[in-house]
């Protein structure tokens, strides 16, 4: 997305708060503008930074994340709701106020990602157009900065973002780009690449050996390569599942 989604992190616990903003940073789409510790500020809050999503608990004292919805129904810019709370219960209440996802705590990362995703959707200009697959491009325009590579994608091994910066490697040799890891991952679409990480992207035809690693993590080798990739435990299963087809 060319415009940033402007993030109000909405929790009376401090540690909450911390650590949902810890989990939302590697998100290059979303932009944290501002936290709250009370439904009164999470009102003040909204009026005044006008976010584009309230990350809102639902158990606060005084004004709970249900009036605080009901609230912000009033503004005349409507901020889109995604409930965070560790009670399950109020899930039904939360879809009639048209909250654009329901997470329990702790937080799932791989639920984390899905609702970022449909707020994505949820969000994009009309005039967006999608991204076209039906054509597959023969190579990758890398753009330096006096010259420009075209890279053919069998020869790219993986693909990672550090820094602000995205990484394409081959077996000898590296290159910058500005793009994102999503757009690259978007110009890769009908090769085999496969996300492992969010911040790194790997053509699986390189791939020579995953082992386990710790917390359901797992190390991933590839041909030619000495360094081992990390692979997210959100990640394993859908990759397991590529490797075997």
């Amino acid at each position: 997305m060319k415009n940033s989604i402007k993030v109000l992190v909405v929790d009376d616990e401090r540690f909450s708060r911390e650590e949902l903003i810890y989990l939302l940073k590697p998100y290059e789409s979303i932009q944290i503008i501002g936290e709250a510790d009370s439904g009164d500020e999470a009102v003040m809050k909204a009026i005044q930074l006008q976010p584009d999503v309230i990350f809102l608990d639902v158990e606060m004292p005084k004004m709970n994340g249900m009036e605080v919805a009901a609230s912000l129904k009033e503004l005349k810019k409507v901020p889109a709701i995604i409930f965070a709370t560790a009670y399950p219960d109020f899930a039904v209440e939360a879809f009639r106020h048209e909250a654009v996802d329901y997470l329990l705590k702790p937080y799932d990362e791989e639920q984390l990602g899905d609702a970022i995703t449909r707020l994505e959707k949820k969000l994009k200009p009309p005039h967006e157009p999608e991204p076209s697959s039906k054509t597959k491009p023969s190579k990758l325009a890398v753009e330096g900065d006096e010259e420009i590579h075209y890279l053919d994608p069998a020869d790219i091994m993986y693909v990672y973002r550090e820094d602000r910066i995205t990484k394409i490697v081959e077996k000898e040799k590296a290159y910058e780009t500005k793009w994102t890891l999503k757009e690259v991952e978007q110009r890769l679409k009908g090769f085999p690449f496969f996300r492992i990480h969010k911040s790194y992207l790997v053509n699986l035809d390189y791939v020579d050996r995953l082992t386990p690693w710790f917390n359901g993590a797992y190390q991933l080798e590839l041909r030619g390569k000495k360094e081992k990739l990390s692979v997210s435990r959100n990640y394993v299963k859908g990759l397991r599942k590529q490797l075997e087809l």
